[in-house]
């Protein structure tokens, strides 16, 4: 048998439009298998079928209303003054959340961190605070102070100052606003005793800290909208975290829970081909923009359902490692052969071994995750379904 000369491949798989109802396990299984008979591939075992979280929720119908969010904050917070602290700085994914957050107050104070947000937009630059001399660890500065040390700071990508479009927006709401800078979550609560958290991977802390200090009620976005409001989507685990906006009056939720539904793509996929595929469902990939310095990873976890075979770490050799180290006398074929023996006998569990150093240890759904959010992007291929396949061989597969 010819040597296989090619190792990971990510293809992006072609689909129809989705809309909510539709049948997504027979449409994702249809359109990879169409696809490998158009371009000529078989699917193999441990091949990995991923579909971007967007579809799954479209074909839930998983959507929530400006209303609905209002209804929800005002029944959990009393619809007073309200604190909001630590939000994204984001359009797409915080902008219509806010929206309805302030239709449901009569007035929001709203605590931004600074220098940026949790996942690294910038507000005002490093530089500016050192040259201004303030500690962002311990100063709350008001809005006049910080436009009076930093002035008006545009988004690098986006060019909006998110300070006044925020502040723009509460105010359309016909809601009163004040805004701060801080980074200590406690500073809240010298305006108000009642807190929508709104950070993504460090909620559970902030919230911790808030009720430690005396807050009376604090919800974390993961506990508005989590559950259905005359009639609305919602997400019982996530609430509106992983939300998008899909109108100026609605966003689209994080999908519900869809394990069933990658069991189901699993499964029609063996009764068609025979071959056993792992399948997930991807929404960010967790990686970091290294120009504008911002994480991906605003969803509240990479993957929110996947197959059993996905679960755990990669467990991996470094090849650079054994080339310039143990086998450093060899070359050619017999360093070919010594290499191959020693990913063949190599533990079930490297972690800490010398010859792994350097390897990634992050989760397989993370990595896969991240991989398949590269490769369908986020605008117009039109390829929300991803097929990955050689992503467990290794050198000597």
């Amino acid at each position: 048998m010819a040597e296989r000369r090619v190792g990971t491949v990510s293809r992006g798989i072609r689909c129809p439009i989705i809309r909510q109802g539709d049948d997504l396990s027979k449409i994702v299984t249809e359109s990879v298998l169409e696809a490998a008979e158009a371009e000529g591939f078989e699917l193999r075992d441990r091949d990995v079928i991923a579909m971007t979280e967007s579809i799954v929720a479209r074909a839930q119908g998983n959507y929530c209303s400006v209303d609905d969010i209002a209804t929800d904050v005002k029944a959990k917070l009393g619809g007073e003054t309200i604190g909001v602290i630590f939000p994204i700085l984001s359009r797409n994914r915080f902008a219509i959340c806010l929206r309805g957050i302030a239709k449901g107050s009569k007035k929001i104070v709203l605590m931004l961190s600074y220098p940026s947000d949790e996942v690294g937009n910038c507000l005002v630059s490093l530089d500016k605070i050192d040259a201004a001399g303030v500690n962002p660890y311990s100063d709350v500065l008001t809005l006049e102070k910080y436009r009076e040390l930093f002035g008006e700071n545009k988004h690098e990508f986006t060019g909006v100052d998110y300070v006044a479009y925020y502040g723009d927006l509460i105010r359309e709401m016909g809601c009163e606003v004040e805004i701060i800078f801080a980074n200590q979550p406690k500073a809240i609560l010298d305006y108000t005793k009642n807190i929508i958290n709104c950070d993504i991977h460090t909620r559970a802390r902030t919230k911790r800290i808030l009720l430690a200090g005396g807050a009376e009620k604090v919800f974390g976005l993961d506990e508005i909208m989590n559950a259905p409001v005359n009639g609305s989507g919602y997400n019982e685990k996530f609430g509106l975290l992983g939300s998008n906006k899909a109108t100026e009056e609605q966003v689209k939720l994080f999908p519900r829970e869809c394990k069933d539904l990658v069991l189901q793509v699993q499964s029609i996929i063996l009764e068609k081909t025979g071959k056993h595929v792992e399948v997930m469902v991807y929404g960010d990939g967790a990686f970091k923009d290294p120009q504008g310095k911002i994480w991906e990873l605003a969803d509240p976890v990479v993957s929110p359902a996947f197959t059993d075979g996905l679960i755990g770490t990669p467990n991996e050799l470094k090849l650079k490692y054994l080339a310039d180290n143990e086998f450093a006398g060899l070359s050619g074929e017999e360093l070919k052969e010594a290499i191959s023996k020693s990913i063949k006998a190599k533990d079930n569990n490297l972690v800490g071994k010398m010859s792994s150093e350097g390897t990634t240890p992050r989760q397989l759904t993370d990595l896969i995750g991240s991989l398949c959010d590269l490769t369908s992007g986020s605008g117009d291929k039109g390829t929300p379904v991803v097929l990955v396949q050689g992503y467990f061989d290794n050198y000597t597969t």
